[in-house]
């Protein structure tokens, strides 16, 4: 007898299950008094829409084909920033049942779009997702469907958004492409959750069928992505969108048949096909039943080894164990100690009759007729399992800290206990572990020994792996001329490190400030939060040069912006010298008044007139841009001496 198998995670998504929803209350709350449409099918699937048809729903192409009394309903595919001024003008109700995750990446796209991004959208340029996503661009996005089209993409730097019905593995591998031409990405993994999910339990069942069958509208994207997928796994696939196109008599002679079905599929439709494949397939196995019959008869008589794991169905559960008819001559029992509880669980918490379980063979007699079994030892293999792949493929799993001991911890991972080394709990040096006792953290699993019953984990490589793509994602969306925000987090003497983003640029104290400085503390604050310009990026050693100065109009450039010939200005004197003493006019900008101009008198030693650090006022006589030299005078906004004054001092210096 054949055995039909439907894939998890098939039918109706969450968009569009609300978006059918939102519909239907539309045509009940409206019918017969305003027209209802929708722009364009509300999904890809004849059936639904030819139901909302029935119950008054109407399919306009645009938005001008509506008028004032009418209400137009947005499908979950989303429409672009146009769409919405149209309605708007037109003035008739818009209810808006966009699925919340492509609304999201409308958020998405327009703020990237005011920022003035170049943006990629990865997904088929004329499905209606992605011309709504478009619209909120200005239809300005790079289209990309394959690996083909990203070679055609110019170096640069691009903010990257992808169709959510689009198949990961395909999406990573035009981001390869990408990065191959020397792109730099802000990646967006707008992937719907969702998607990945019926995708990949899907290929699972591909896998183990002779034969697959795809449920789905025929201009459904994510559909059509199930059966290409399934072809991949399946020699046998076959894509139908009703009852009508069932292939009964292809897949009459499969042992095994998989059904999968896209996101825009009625639930009552999956069933049907079941129920009439089914049906089919019973009739035409009537000869198989007696050779069934036997095989049934021949199991119910041999009992299950020790060590086997064995299915069956619960038809007893009381405070002390759990009975279980495993279809041979003897029932299982599991007692309470062979079963994992949490907390105040009672077994009648976790088991009623009627309920399927598997369990392994302690025991094929108890001493009371029947056989022992234990859910707990199952749990610890497929742990196991779990840890021994992890260790694999390097990946973490999440283990909860369970007690502190000599040099480390020791954590649980469901039924399997490792050990933490205090080295491996941070990547930050830890004296004592007192403050992980309780949490749960992601680990890497670094030995596991099952028959020893041993197992090391490192939360240290979780972090250590997290900072590295955090570091590596910062510098893809880095390039040389960039300004970004930044935190001062420390001084030396030759400059500040500015985080920005999880990366350390080094602001040399000449980047600063177009004036000179003697330490970085003269202007800058620790956890001060600055706009830093990328000066220059070295991958190889992981260091970027940031400027400061930069991010400000360089003084002499703006110059004739501030200052004139004439104009009195207020500086600091900041060099004296014996020709003359230098005047910051600000940052970068220094002016000389010249001996003879300090004062109205004679002057021969500066230093008796005016010091260094002290405000003073002066006239400014000549800029010179070509040299970049200002002259200044400090006695043309002193009031001038009375002659007798001048002469009495012309007297006085003779004499000398």
């Amino acid at each position: 007898m054949a055995v039909i198998k439907l894939a998890e995670n098939s039918g109706f998504c969450f968009g569009v299950k609300r978006a059918i929803e939102i519909t239907e209350e539309a045509a009940q709350k409206y019918r017969g008094h305003k027209q209802v449409y929708t722009c364009g099918p509300l999904i890809h699937n004849k059936t639904v829409t030819d139901e909302l048809r029935d119950k008054g729903v109407k399919i306009i192409d645009g938005p001008e084909e509506a008028s004032e009394e009418d209400v137009v309903i947005i499908r979950s595919h989303g429409e672009g920033k146009l769409f919405y001024e149209k309605a708007d003008q037109i003035g008739y109700e818009l209810i808006d049942a966009t699925c919340p995750f492509v609304k999201k990446i409308h958020r998405l796209v327009r703020n990237a779009y005011d920022d003035k991004q170049k943006i990629i959208i990865v997904g088929d340029s004329v499905h209606p997702e992605v011309i709504g996503i478009n619209g909120w661009c200005e239809n300005s996005a790079f289209m990309i469907n394959s690996v083909e089209d990203a070679e055609n993409i110019k170096e640069g730097q691009y903010f990257v958004v992808a169709q959510t019905t689009l198949r990961r593995e395909h999406f990573e591998e035009i981001i390869a492409k990408l990065k191959e031409n020397n792109c730099r990405l802000n990646i967006n993994y707008t992937i719907c959750n969702a998607t990945n999910a019926r995708q990949e339990s899907c290929r699972k069942l591909a896998q183990e069928v002779d034969a697959m069958v795809i449920i789905g509208g025929k201009e459904s994207s994510n559909s059509r992505k199930l059966y290409d997928l399934s072809k991949k796994y399946c020699e046998k696939a076959y894509f139908i969108e009703n009852i009508k196109d069932l292939p009964l008599k292809d897949i009459e002679l499969c042992n095994k048949i998989g059904i999968a079905a896209g996101a825009s599929t009625p639930e009552r439709l999956i069933k049907e096909v079941i129920a009439n494949m089914s049906e089919f397939i019973t009739e035409n196995n009537e000869e198989n039943l007696m050779h069934d019959l036997m095989d049934e008869i021949e199991k119910s008589l041999r009992l299950p080894r020790g060590g086997e794991i064995v299915d069956g169905t619960v038809i007893q559960v009381t405070d002390r164990e759990v009975v279980v008819n495993l279809g041979c001559k003897k029932d299982g029992i599991i007692p309470k100690d062979e079963l994992t509880l949490e907390g105040e669980q009672k077994l009648t918490d976790l088991f009623k009759e009627g309920d399927e379980i598997q369990a392994k063979v302690l025991k094929t007699d108890d001493g009371d007729g029947n056989i022992l079994l234990s859910k707990k030892k199952l749990e610890v293999n497929e742990h196991w399992d779990e840890i021994n792949s992890a260790l694999e493929d390097k990946s973490f799993v999440n283990a909860k800290v369970i007690k502190e001991v000599k040099g480390g911890v020791i954590a649980a991972y469901k039924e399997v206990y490792g050990f933490i080394p205090l080295s491996q709990l941070s990547d930050k040096f830890v004296d004592k572990a007192e403050e992980f006792i309780g949490k749960t953290l992601p680990v890497r699993v670094t030995r596991a020994d099952q028959r020893k019953g041993k197992a090391v984990f490192s939360h240290k490589a979780y972090l250590t792996e997290e900072r590295q793509k955090k570091i590596d994602e910062v510098w893809g969306s880095l390039s040389e001329g960039d300004v970004v925000e930044g935190t001062v987090m420390r001084f030396t003497d030759y400059g500040a490190f500015v985080d920005i983003g999880g990366i350390d640029g080094l602001l040399h104290i000449s980047e600063i400030s177009w004036g000179k400085l003697k330490h970085p503390q003269e202007v800058l604050s620790i956890g001060q939060k600055v706009e830093v310009k990328v000066l220059s990026m070295n991958n190889e050693k992981g260091k970027i040069s940031l400027g400061l100065k930069q991010t400000k109009p360089e003084p002499w450039s703006i110059i004739d912006e501030k200052y004139q010939v004439g104009q009195v200005i207020t500086g600091k004197v900041v060099q004296i010298k014996e020709y003359g003493a230098f005047v910051e006019l600000e940052p970068g900008l220094d002016g000389l008044v010249h001996i003879s101009e300090i004062a109205h008198k004679r002057v021969t030693n500066i230093a008796d007139e005016i010091s260094v650090g002290q405000e003073v006022t002066a006239k400014i006589l000549e800029i010179d841009r070509d040299r970049k030299r200002i002259s200044l005078s400090i006695k043309e906004t002193l009031e001038a001496p009375a002659v007798d004054e001048v002469e009495e001092e012309a007297v006085a210096e003779d004499a000398e």
